[in-house]
């Protein structure tokens, strides 16, 4: 019986370590050009955008390249509604009414656990004003992150 004690702890210290071994890293830098707008768009809601990054791109990493590590650039960022920045810094700035075409492009690589370095380059932008639907503020952007992931799950890259 103390034998199998010993082995337990052993058992679930190594069944962490393979799980923490196959979590997917997501890195993501903004891009100089971005980097300027970010006063503008406000900081808030660029980390936000970067968190949902993250997370679409872990999770789809998990699925297709686990243990992977992905190393990205958001290159650009636009709103289909004006942020709560934007709205305060311009006050006749209509956060309900006005609307325009949004999206997101990001560039990077992707190392997957047996050291295959995958370019990533990819962009969604709403191609016009018409095909704008939903109504948050990041739809596009998110729609973006969403397709880059389903690229990524779809071995793609």
């Amino acid at each position: 019986m103390r034998k199998l004690a010993f082995l337990a702890p052993l058992a679930v210290t190594l069944a962490v370590a393979a799980t923490a071994q196959a979590q997917p890293v997501v890195n993501v830098t903004v891009g100089p050009d971005l980097t300027r707008e970010i006063k503008k768009l406000g900081d808030r809601d660029v980390d936000q955008q970067i968190s949902d990054l993250q997370a679409q791109v872990s999770k789809a990493l998990e699925q297709a390249y686990p243990g992977a590590t992905a190393d990205l650039v958001l290159t650009d960022l636009k709103p289909n509604r004006p942020t709560f920045q934007q709205v305060r810094d311009t006050p006749g700035l209509d956060p309900i009414r006005s609307v325009s075409v949004g999206g997101a492009a990001v560039e990077g690589r992707i190392v997957t656990a047996d050291g295959r370095t995958l370019p990533v380059r990819f962009s969604y932008f709403t191609p016009n004003i018409t095909d704008v639907w939903g109504f948050a503020t990041w739809q596009d952007a998110q729609r973006a992150f969403e397709r880059l992931g389903n690229q990524i799950e779809q071995r793609r890259f």
